[in-house]
């Protein structure tokens, strides 16, 4: 029997394969179905900074609302800390999921600025989770802010959670800076438990009929996996964090290629909208099938096998593929 088992923050996954944040994870049932499909772990629906720091200001405003009438009233009330709604209901969530499956649940804050995270990362620490997902999404438009104090930004927002909190902490990133492997450096010495690669850059569209800009979510296509691939093979054996590879996900395949250059997991979520949950058994059975006919007794034995560190050609991964690869297409005449 293969062992697909695989280390990831500090917990042993019972599989590689593992649901990244989706609404998939907004109800408990849901949840259970993936562990009853053979995931390894849930990545929540992402809880968004825009929601927790809303709530706080409303929560301020109807605490305080008349107060400057009473002499006293200002030091009556406490600094309001009351989280609600969606906030509230996504605590509830990590505890009713906790509660009916085995599986390590993973809780995700989506945001992009610093001193935003930490109180509600407590909270979700103490509703149970087993590690968090900092999904760090940022779009910067400020002609005046280098990209240096974009990564300082983002370097800051790692440090002050995981001083705010003990659960492990993994940062999902986008690809977009001068120097990933930099950036993969810094955020390890941030305290970045894991890396995950990569968030998609989701661009907003045109309606020609209402003249308006309207959202446009497309899932990912498995030509989408390349990028993850090439810089998970790239910082496997030089960095602490673990590597975790998202986006274009979705065959076995698609798994044994990235644990190949070295990812600890790999996370789906577009082919399981596309195709439905019970898709992850058809995934890891084909992950199977193939270490049997190759000979691969374990995930670990797989590991890192055609990383740049141990690939026979290391300069496939920089930039002598790129010059292969233009070199190597033929127009049809």
């Amino acid at each position: 029997m293969t062992d697909i088992t695989t280390p990831y923050l500090g917990m042993m996954l019972r599989s590689p394969i593992v649901v990244s944040a989706s609404p998939l994870s907004e109800k408990v049932d849901n949840i259970r179905r993936m562990e009853d499909s053979g995931a390894g772990a849930v990545v929540l629906y992402s809880l968004f900074e825009e929601q927790i720091r809303q709530e706080r200001e409303a929560m301020h405003h109807y605490m305080l609302y008349g107060t400057e009438s009473f002499a006293e009233a200002l030091s009556y009330f406490p600094e309001p800390e009351v989280y609600h709604a969606g906030t509230e209901d996504y605590l509830k969530l990590i505890q009713d999921a906790k509660k009916a499956v085995d599986i390590p649940v993973i809780a995700s804050l989506n945001g992009a600025h610093p001193g935003s995270w930490e109180k509600f990362a407590r909270r979700i620490e103490s509703a149970g989770a087993d590690a968090l997902e900092l999904n760090v999404y940022t779009i910067p438009s400020d002609l005046l802010m280098s990209g240096a104090a974009v990564e300082q930004n983002i370097i800051e927002i790692v440090r002050e959670v995981k001083a705010a909190i003990k659960l492990p902490v993994a940062v999902k990133l986008s690809p977009f800076f001068s120097n990933m492997a930099n950036m993969a450096y810094q955020l390890d010495l941030a305290g970045a438990d894991a890396l995950v690669l990569f968030n998609r850059f989701y661009q907003p569209d045109i309606d020609l009929e209402t003249l308006e800009v309207v959202p446009n979510l497309l899932l990912s296509t498995p030509q989408a996996l390349r990028l993850p691939l090439t810089w998970i093979a790239l910082l496997y054996g030089r960095i602490r964090p673990q590597l975790a590879a998202t986006s274009g996900v979705h065959t076995a395949n698609d798994v044994v290629k990235l644990m190949m250059v070295g990812a600890q997991v790999t996370m789906m979520a577009s082919s399981l909208l596309r195709s439905g949950i019970d898709h992850i058994r058809l995934v890891e059975s084909g992950m199977r099938k193939w270490m049997n006919e190759h000979e691969y007794e374990s995930v670990a034995q797989m590991r890192g096998s055609l990383s740049q560190l141990n690939a026979p050609d290391p300069s496939a991964f920089e930039r002598a593929q790129y010059i292969r690869s233009l070199k190597s297409y033929q127009p049809k005449e």
